[in-house]
This record gives structure tokens, sequence and C-alpha cells, in this order.
């Protein structure tokens, strides 16, 4: 059980980075091959979250590291432009990314969710389409689809928003 979600540090990277390749594996086994590839999050991309306050991590009640992810309040360049549908609102908004846990603990995505929600009332996040995982953990927070986004490097992804 996830108890606390904090800021993480450089020291925090030796269990960070390998939550992210078990969540590349896990992803890749539940039909999800096409996210996070390359290398994808690398530890440069990573300490540079941590460097400019957005890379979180969470840990359970032992105060060990079982997930990670990344929060930011403010414009996401990449929900600029949304197709195929609208934004339920304009109004400042979070964005959640990279979520990834280690196993070792359920509920670690709801965990992320519930304490951003606590930051900011209006939370944004998106999705590859073959990320059943995450779909189904986005609707069981009543999360809404709105259409779909594209990254910087063209990729689509699905996009979904919640308000309190």
């Amino acid at each position: 059980m996830i108890t606390t979600i904090r800021s993480a540090t450089n020291n925090d990277l030796q269990v960070i980075m390998p939550i992210y390749d078990l969540a590349r594996d896990f992803m890749c086994k539940a039909g999800n091959a096409g996210q996070w590839v390359n290398g994808y999050p690398t530890q440069q991309f990573i300490t540079e979250e941590i460097k400019v306050g957005h890379s979180f991590v969470c840990e359970n009640h032992n105060g060990e590291i079982t997930g990670t992810f990344c929060f930011i309040i403010g414009e996401d360049p990449t929900y600029q432009k949304i197709y195929n549908g609208q934004w339920l609102n304009n109004e400042l908004y979070g964005t959640v990314h990279r979520i990834a846990s280690s196993g070792k603990d359920r509920g670690v995505a709801r965990a992320c969710f519930e304490w951003c929600f606590n930051q900011c009332p209006n939370i944004r996040v998106d999705t590859h389409r073959d990320n059943h995982v995450m779909q189904h953990i986005l609707s069981d927070l009543e999360f809404h689809y709105c259409g779909l986004i594209y990254l910087s490097d063209g990729s689509e992804r699905l996009a979904y928003q919640r308000t309190l």
C-alpha cells in the first residue's frame, strides 16, 4: 500500500530506472510494445525531470519506492491541439505522465492520481492506443475520453481529462 508520495531525488535513480524497465516489460507482455521504446524514458530524461521538480516517487509503508511518475501543473504543448473531440475545459490543469510500478504494491496508479488531484482539481493524461491497462485505470477513475493528441514526434495518443 502506498503511504507516501514525494519529489524524486537523484539518489532515487537507482530504484526509478529499474521500475521503468519492469514497466516496459509489463507493457510488452500486455500487448503494448509500441510505447516507451528504445529505452524511453532514459536516465538523462528522468534526471532532467528531477532537476525541474516534475518527478515523483511512491513509497509503501516500509519506505520502499514501488512507483514513480511525472506531474506538471500548467500548459502541456502537446495538448494545445486536440483532434476528434475537445477538452472538458480550458482551465489550469495538471498533466500526469509516465506512471510506472514495480508491481510490489497494488494501486500505485490510483495513489498517483489521488495525490495529483490534491495538487490540482483538473487533470489531463494521455496514453497509447495499445495501453489497455492504463485505459482501464482511467475508466475506473472516471476520466473522460476527450479525443486524440499528437506528440512532438508525431505519435498518436488517446487523451483523457477529469475534473473534481
